[in-house]
């Protein structure tokens, strides 16, 4: 029996018709299992793949933060996800990526809730000082074309605080905690690709 029940796995074909042709967002996988969705999106991201495949990950067992930090992702409970980027930046411009992640992650979380988001450098996003989300990037250099980035998401959202481990109990927070009721992950998932899009053309200059 899969992890995750059926009626609430993210859906990457009604999602990729409500964002209707961004370029974060243009082509979605959701996999119900993976280690990490970073390693797998390289995995599977050829050289002639345009930027803006996102891969979903219904469970992660080998989520990562910064400085190898691991990072818990609760069966169906979160958004844990990568996007594929080719963005024109040099390889030690990679902050600019996760200043665009944290930033529209906590756009779309204080334009859907009735919360006011923080974020705690280099790439962390909080509410009530409490870590809701994170971003992990990871770029690849590239002969003769732009350089290959990979960004990492996870956020929390429907995690009771029974979800966490002991230790991170004082220091993690979903939005279900905050809100004291369930969200909507699909609906949510949209609003945060379209931030990331939205924000994505502004700060780097591209365009479909």
């Amino acid at each position: 029996m899969s992890l995750v029940k059926v009626a609430h796995l993210l859906s990457a074909h009604e999602m990729e018709a409500d964002l209707g042709g961004a370029i974060v967002g243009r082509h979605i996988i959701v996999l119900n299992r993976v280690g990490s969705t970073n390693d797998a999106l390289l995995e599977i991201a050829m050289p002639n793949f345009k930027e803006g495949l996102v891969l979903f990950a219904e469970h992660q067992t080998s989520g990562r933060g910064q400085r190898g930090n691991r990072w818990e992702s609760a069966a169906g409970k979160g958004l844990w996800f990568s996007v594929l980027l080719r963005p024109r930046i040099e390889l030690n411009k990679s902050s600019r990526l996760t200043t665009w992640a944290t930033e529209a992650i906590a756009g779309a979380i204080r334009s859907e809730f009735p919360l006011e988001p923080t974020i705690k450098l280099p790439n962390d996003v909080q509410v009530h000082g409490r870590k809701i989300a994170g971003v992990l990037v990871e770029m690849r250099a590239q002969e003769k074309a732009a350089h290959l980035a990979i960004v990492g998401i996870g956020i929390n959202v429907n995690h009771a605080i029974e979800d966490f481990s002991i230790e991170l109990r004082d220091r993690a927070i979903s939005l279900a905690i905050a809100l004291d009721r369930q969200i909507d992950r699909q609906r949510f998932a949209v609003t945060v690709l379209r931030d990331l899009n939205r924000l994505y053309t502004e700060m780097f200059g591209v365009s479909i």
